[in-house]
């Protein structure tokens, strides 16, 4: 019996471009906290939890309020202004066609990203959120995804060797040498490639 086929994708920079929106929010909360963030330097950089992102620009005890506050913020700032990647649709649309399931592994808070995926309409089957890096490769192998598409080395991470292949797309800032470095399998230049990609890797197989 052929098994399931289950591919995991990660969120921000995979399947929707969260810069404008995290921008956004990032500047709400340096006005309420009455400090300066270098705002483009930490929306170049989206990926890692908030809380390490944050901690080189505040206090140790004031850095949990401050991802606190940013979650209650985020709904109001961050989704209507950001959109799906182009090739996202389309992306679970194949997944779909080969009669698989999808699975969202994110380190985003999970009631926010549940508000992107719902306003985005994304064909998901399943959504976890606060999971980050290594920690990812525990809910993939128990969703059972044989493939996880993500845009950054600690989404390689992510991927549960040897259980499933590591796909990247270079939509999050992450290059293709540091990506294959970081040991995936292969590189997309981004979701528009990955229906043709599936398609040739289902029929090899």
């Amino acid at each position: 019996m052929t098994p399931e086929l289950v591919v995991g994708f990660d969120l921000d920079m995979t399947l929707i471009d969260t810069t404008p929106g995290f921008r956004d929010v990032l500047r709400a909360l340096a006005g309420e906290l009455g400090v300066e963030l270098p705002i483009e330097e930490l929306t170049a950089v989206l990926g890692p939890p908030l809380d390490l992102m944050l901690k080189p620009h505040l206090a140790e005890e004031a850095i949990q309020p401050a991802v606190d506050r940013f979650r209650e913020l985020y709904p109001a700032h961050a989704i209507e202004s950001v959109a799906a990647m182009a090739g996202a649709h389309e992306a679970l649309a194949a997944v779909r066609r080969h009669g698989g399931r999808v699975v969202v592994v994110t380190g985003k808070f999970t009631p926010n990203a549940r508000l992107h995926v719902d306003h985005l309409a994304l064909d998901v089957d399943h959504l976890e959120g606060k999971v980050w890096g290594v920690g990812k490769a525990a809910v993939l192998r128990r969703e059972g995804a044989g493939i996880y598409v993500g845009d950054h080395v600690h989404d390689v991470e992510g991927a549960p060797a040897p259980d499933a292949l590591s796909v990247s797309v270079l939509t999050g800032g992450c290059t293709a040498e540091e990506l294959h470095d970081a040991g995936t399998h292969v590189v997309l230049d981004d979701l528009g490639q990955f229906p043709a990609w599936l398609d040739a890797h289902l029929a090899a197989d």
